[in-house]
């Protein structure tokens, strides 16, 4: 049996017949399907995107005007409101994102508008980006007014296209602090999707600039404008890659203390063959009161006989003062995955607790 494919699940010619059909007979319906998937198929996911906005460009009229009216036209119904996350909407409107960023870049006051109502039934969090590379201030003074839109998606764009890094997204100039505006008004949203895209914008930002992100969380938390535990819930989301690296200002931010007054005690299998588990045996017996956030640590053996650490989740834990804690954990070295490869050779082992590094131990991965 093949396995899933989600390129041919999201774009294929069923989809494709059903964009076509969005138009009417505003296009050729059969000859658009036929361009399409003469080529579609040899494409891979983000290509395809790119393909038939393509093939869309030859079907439209040469005046952006009026290929964006002929658009606005096909657009099915927005996204329902109703919801408050997770929902995307179909992928095959994508490419008419792509075809707006590639061809109305220099007709702002009909493209931006156009892209607002595109962003209702699929997120153009990918497209606005070439606009605001390409006219920085009027793009981040129309999202400043998004930010207040009573369309959730048209507000969660002004967070997700501005990000710093966005998987697949053209970079963008802007520096990490500009967007932060915009996040002061969207961070109090009631709204989890747009609250989650302003966490992972956070966390983009703790890889260039981890304090101003602390500063950031530290004045919401006395703004008092976001709930409570919603704003625990993006702080945990936010500084998620701080933590895994043991930042002491993140862990502190979250409630663990940098210097926990612990005793700990590991084992680890000393020989593993690729393919099977090793065993961590662990113990910690505190000597106060301590808030834990639990990880190990496994410097692997590169191709080249170097080592690269990898932090792996462990636990978080409430210790009493005096209590004594055992934990297990098996770590399965997988066998032919696609996206990492184990080495033979002696690795380490060790735990980071409150971004403290506790015990350490060789082990030899056969």
């Amino acid at each position: 049996m093949s396995g899933f494919s989600l390129k041919d699940h999201l774009f294929n010619q069923e989809k494709v017949q059903y964009l076509a059909g969005l138009f009417g007979n505003s296009i050729d319906e059969q000859r658009f399907v036929a361009e399409v998937m003469a080529k579609m198929p040899e494409l891979e996911l983000k290509a395809r995107i790119t393909h038939i906005s393509e093939v869309l460009a030859g079907h439209l009229p040469d005046d952006f005007g009026a290929a964006a009216h002929i658009i606005d036209a096909a657009l099915p119904a927005p996204l329902d409101t109703s919801k408050s996350d997770d929902d995307f909407g179909d992928f095959i409107l994508s490419p008419l994102g792509a075809y707006v960023a590639s061809t109305g870049l220099g007709e702002l006051e009909v493209a931006l508008p156009l892209l607002k109502e595109i962003t209702k039934r699929f997120s153009v969090e990918f497209d606005i980006r070439h606009f605001l590379n390409a006219h920085p201030e009027a793009t981040m003074a129309t999202l400043a007014d998004w930010a207040n839109d009573e369309n959730y998606h048209v507000r969660r764009l002004a967070s997700e296209g501005t990000r710093p890094v966005l998987p697949w997204g053209v970079k963008v100039g802007l520096l990490v602090e500009e967007p932060i505006a915009l996040l002061n008004q969207l961070y109090s949203d009631k709204t989890r999707y747009v609250t989650r895209s302003v966490a992972n914008h956070l966390n983009d930002i703790t890889k260039k600039d981890p304090d101003l992100v602390l500063r950031t969380l530290g004045r919401w938390r006395a703004e008092g404008r976001q709930d409570s535990k919603e704003l625990d819930w993006m702080e945990r989301h936010a500084l998620r890659t701080l933590v895994k690296k043991g930042h002491v200002g993140a862990l502190e931010r979250l409630g663990y203390k940098a210097s926990p007054e612990i005793l700990v005690e590991m084992r680890f299998s000393k020989t593993v063959e690729i393919g099977q588990v090793g065993q961590l045996e662990l113990c910690i017996e505190a000597t106060r009161d301590e808030r834990l956030m639990v990880d190990y640590v496994i410097e692997f053996v590169k191709a080249n006989g170097a080592r690269r650490p990898k932090v792996f989740k462990f636990k978080k834990l409430d210790v009493k003062a005096g209590e004594r804690v055992e934990l297990t954990k098996n770590h399965r070295f997988l066998k032919g995955a696609s996206t990492f490869t184990h080495f033979k050779g002696v690795q380490m082992i060790y735990m980071q607790i409150n971004g403290q590094r506790f015990g350490a131990q060789e082990f030899e991965l056969t």
